[in-house]
């Protein structure tokens, strides 16, 4: 039998039924007529509060709900308080502090406990804390919560876990050029607060590097004490009697010195126009910022309500104007920004074509000056007000979510109220009180506004509205070893001739065009060792050519001078400048490459005495290959480079690289070696063996061109919504 097809949704069906009967019982003869009852009284439950004699601040709240207890305890202490020349240390000891165990269990032994009991135990380290927390079923408390306790007080950090928090850091400071979002974010902060301000400053490679064990242990030892935490439980307990046992856990625990607090200097940021080119997208994100205010500001709900009206819903000004009517923009929105303990930050964001960059920015000083021209309506007020008490009960529909509002009310020292008082102050506001925030809060002579993207499509310069700044987005490299290859010396071109005959002579290495090569490597992961097999062609002295199979399907990169990208089963992917450059160092490293240019004045050949490899005495060579450096250990019997290393950038950081050469054989006239084991910083990287091994093979030059969109419609966005 044939179904028809349901042309009305389970929702419509059930208004309309609800209309009808309501019209049937004779209330109303048009939907505008029904009445939206008023919202209830708003009477949240409240933890119980309770104050230890050493100063620990706890909060019991009761839910029977589930057989679960969870807690929390927020130590004060965060990013800010970190020294300039380490940040990144509290993200490390966030992490570290749960990794490195306790005094009587490690961190893995730690994992086995509690995974078998179905719990956990976190830390992490944040901006304006760090925390320690659990979660685990009823029946398992006691078990769970010495865990906590021990490793509240008696942490470890064991040393080999600090490389691996280190490792995720790097990785995260060499992809954060990445993304054009977090570009705009992490510079328009910059821009808010000042480069060096603790709210926008970020980890460096040099930073992370510094952090040490013995500065984990003393972060522990200055913050981690009575006085400075507040915890809070939650689930099926009875409040007197974990009362007590919270009493007998932490009451013989002595004070400890005050948590110090960083004073912050905020300065107003410079106004003007910043630029960050980025040449691999085909959008520009859009920013634009000066400083906002804090929660205890009695404007604070007057905010609440301009921003929610001007760019915080799909019926806010900047979404119906800017987005939909305009067509302008992907994602827009924004207003003034209001935090706890510091000065927020008024941001516009936007992403739009890279065509439309300068009509986006039109548009957006258009709706700032509409603010001021065009007042809220009644309309506007009724609809950003209901939307903000609407939506408000999803931020405390949860009794853990009440307890965690007010564990945070206590912590920042806002009244413990401060939850209530919310509705109340929102239903105050009036159309002139959005008006005078507008003014008062919304500068536009005093914007800094920041544009990502590619200058070469924009619709108009940047330069129209101003002056404008270009801000350098290089990452730092951080501590490495420099090795100084100023000059070629007389023992430098001997090894290098050495070198070169062992390759198989001048005339045989200069002949050498391009070469083709299948390999088996096995690549180390965090999550183990992956079998790779690949092919790969290079075409000196500045292609490549590398093609994978993974477990993720088959990959493919390519590196030239005009392109580097990668494609995969998802798509092609550019790669950011800093790994293209990266990629055509490696390429000016390679052997063979390198001995081809023994009289390029670029290249320069230093002798660096002698060193063991081994049982090998090898001779030094070090080499600076047109700006890529390397040095070599070579075997003075054969010549054969039994050694490599050189300083790079990989996704963990920056570090030593060293590959090792072995299994030398002879194809067409030239000796190559068939096997290669690499380490980066110490840490096994990849082992390689080659397969198959083709000099100057027949190479289509195609395979270095970036494939084109499937469609013409398919390279750019049909439109902004």
């Amino acid at each position: 039998m044939k179904t028809r097809q349901r042309l009305i949704s389970v929702p419509a069906l059930i208004l309309g039924l609800f209309f009808f009967a309501s019209v049937t019982r004779g209330q109303v003869t048009d939907w505008r007529q029904i009445t939206i009852p008023p919202l209830h009284e708003f009477h949240p439950q409240q933890p119980l509060r309770i104050a230890l004699p050493n100063g620990m601040v706890v909060f019991l709240q009761q839910d029977h709900e589930l057989p679960l207890i969870r807690g929390t305890a927020m130590i004060r202490g965060g990013s800010p308080d970190e020294p300039a020349g380490k940040v990144g240390l509290v993200e490390i000891y966030g992490q570290v502090w749960r990794t490195g165990g306790t005094k009587s269990k490690t961190g893995d032994e730690l994992d086995d406990y509690l995974e078998a009991r179905a719990a956990k135990v976190e830390t992490s380290g944040a901006l304006d804390s760090t925390t320690i927390s659990w979660d685990c079923l009823k029946d398992n408390f006691d078990d769970v919560f010495k865990v906590f306790v021990e490793l509240l007080r008696e942490p470890a950090f064991r040393e080999d876990k600090i490389p691996l928090a280190k490792d995720q850091l790097n990785t995260g400071i060499s992809r954060r050029n990445d993304d054009p979002l977090e570009i705009a974010h992490r510079e328009a902060m910059k821009l808010a607060y000042g480069a060096s301000s603790p709210y926008a400053r970020v980890p460096e490679y040099a930073t992370v590097a510094a952090v040490t064990r013995n500065d984990l242990l003393n972060w522990h030892q200055s913050y981690v004490h009575p006085n400075n935490i507040l915890l809070g439980l939650v689930g099926d307990f009875d409040s007197t009697s974990m009362e007590a046992k919270l009493r007998q856990a932490f009451s013989s625990w002595p004070k400890g010195p005050a948590a110090r607090k960083t004073e912050v200097s905020i300065p107003e940021p410079k106004p003007g126009y910043y630029f960050v080119q980025k040449d691999d997208v085909n959008q520009s994100a859009i920013r634009m910022v000066h400083l906002g205010t804090t929660r205890d500001n009695p404007d604070y709900y007057a905010i609440e309500v301009l921003n929610e009206l001007f760019g915080g819903g799909f019926t806010s000004r900047l979404f119906s104007t800017v987005r939909t009517k305009k067509g302008l923009a992907y994602y827009v929105g924004g207003g003034v920004g209001t935090t706890y303990d510091h000065p927020g930050v008024f941001q516009l964001s936007m992403g739009t074509k890279s065509g439309t960059t300068a009509a986006g920015l039109d548009a957006l000083y258009e709706e700032i000056d509409g603010l001021e021209k065009n007042p809220p309506s009644a309309d506007e007020l009724k609809k950003a007000k209901d939307s903000l008490l609407n939506s408000f009960i999803f931020r405390v529909d949860s009794k853990e979510k009440v307890l965690r509002e007010r564990m945070t009310y206590e912590y920042h020292g806002y009244p413990a109220d401060f939850l209530e008082r919310y509705r109340a102050g929102i239903e105050k506001v009036t159309q002139g009180d959005v008006t005078r925030v507008g003014r008062r809060y919304i500068h536009k002579d005093r914007l800094a506004v920041l544009v990502v993207g590619k200058a070469a499509d924009f619709d108009r310069p940047l330069s129209s509205f101003g002056p404008v700044a270009a801000v350098d987005i290089t990452i730092p490299q951080g501590p490495t070893e420099k090795r100084e290859v100023a000059a070629s010396n007389a023992g430098g071109k001997a090894l290098l001739a050495k070198v070169i005959e062992a390759f198989g002579g001048p005339a045989k290495v200069k002949s050498v065009k391009s070469v083709r090569q299948k390999v088996s490597l096995v690549v180390k992961t965090p999550q183990g060792e992956m079998p790779i097999e690949a092919e790969e062609v290079a075409v000196f002295p500045d292609r490549s050519w590398q093609k994978m199979g993974t477990p993720m399907g088959e990959m493919s990169m390519v590196v030239s001078p005009g392109a580097a990208f990668m494609m995969a089963p998802m798509g092609t992917q550019d790669f950011p400048a800093s790994r293209k450059e990266e990629a055509l160092k490696e390429l000016r490293r390679e052997p063979l490459s390198v001995a081809q240019h023994a009289d390029d004045p670029k290249f320069v050949f230093s002798a660096d005495g002698s060193a063991n490899v081994g049982d090998v005495e090898t001779k030094v060579l070090d080499v600076n290959a047109a700006g890529a450096e390397v040095r070599w250990f070579i075997d003075p019997e054969n010549g054969h480079i039994v050694r490599a290393s050189w300083q790079s950038t990989g996704m963990g950081g920056p570090g030593e690289v060293v590959a090792d050469y072995g299994d030398w054989k002879t194809v067409e006239g030239i000796s190559v070696p068939f096997k290669e084991t690499r380490t980066r910083s110490g840490e096994k990287e990849a082992s390689i063996e080659v397969k198959e091994f083709e000099i100057n093979p027949k190479v289509d030059p195609k395979i270095f061109e970036k494939p084109a969109p499937k469609t013409a419609e398919s390279s750019k966005p049909s439109s902004n919504q």
